[in-house]
């Protein structure tokens, strides 16, 4: 079976209420695709060890969602082996277009897509890998709901950062705030109503991980 539907998934008036968000994060990441890798030459590891996490086996499907330019899909595809499928869907071209000049393209297909409306069929993943994705969804509710669509129950999706929300904010020069959307008490009511349970929650200088799994 492909994995692959005909179009992608329709959300009507959702999706234009959310244009102008996707606007704007195709003008950030765009202004700063050339020079992303060089800014975090050091990452490698951390995003094996967060692609590690989804424990998938050789043969399965998986998607980068958000994929940038590409750091996680050589984990990825080391991970399903060559019998499995690497998926990786950015809104940015620029992004997509400096994975392809590091040569990640070689390791899966590369997809310019919303999150929130993926050409991927119902249920045909065991699992998601989003690095840095969840503070850039316009509708995170919603947005989740569709990674949990395009994937099998049981199937994992882990939300990734290479640093812990604090370390972040402070080389961001900004403050936590309650409402931080990955605050665990924030994150967990929103994946189970998105149709994920979290198994796991980590937020420690090296890393953050969120780590859940697909109900019904």
């Amino acid at each position: 079976m492909s994995e692959f539907s005909e179009s992608p998934r329709s959300d009507g008036g959702a999706r234009g209420r959310s244009g102008r968000r996707a606007h704007d994060v195709r003008e950030f990441f765009g202004q700063r695709a050339l020079t992303w890798d060089t800014r975090f030459p050091d990452d490698g590891p951390a995003f094996a060890a967060g692609v590690a996490e989804l424990g998938l086996r050789a043969g399965d499907r998986v998607l980068d969602a958000g994929c940038g330019t590409g750091r996680a899909l050589p984990a990825l595809r080391a991970a399903v082996g060559p019998s499995g499928t690497v998926l990786a869907a950015d809104l940015t071209p620029e992004m997509l277009e400096a994975a392809v000049r590091a040569g990640r393209d070689a390791e899966g297909a590369l997809l310019r897509a919303d999150v929130a409306a993926l050409p991927v069929r119902d249920g045909a993943l065991d699992g998601v890998f989003a690095a840095g994705l969840i503070s850039h969804l316009a509708d995170p509710a919603r947005d989740l709901a569709e990674l949990a669509r395009v994937v099998r129950p049981g199937g994992r999706l882990a939300l990734f950062h290479p640093i812990g929300r604090a370390a972040l904010a402070a080389r961001k020069g900004h403050e936590l705030t309650p409402d931080d959307l990955r605050a665990e008490p924030n994150l967990r009511p929103l994946l189970a109503g998105s149709g994920w349970e979290l198994v796991r929650y980590a937020d420690e200088d090296a890393r953050f991980l969120a780590l859940a799994v697909r109900q019904g």
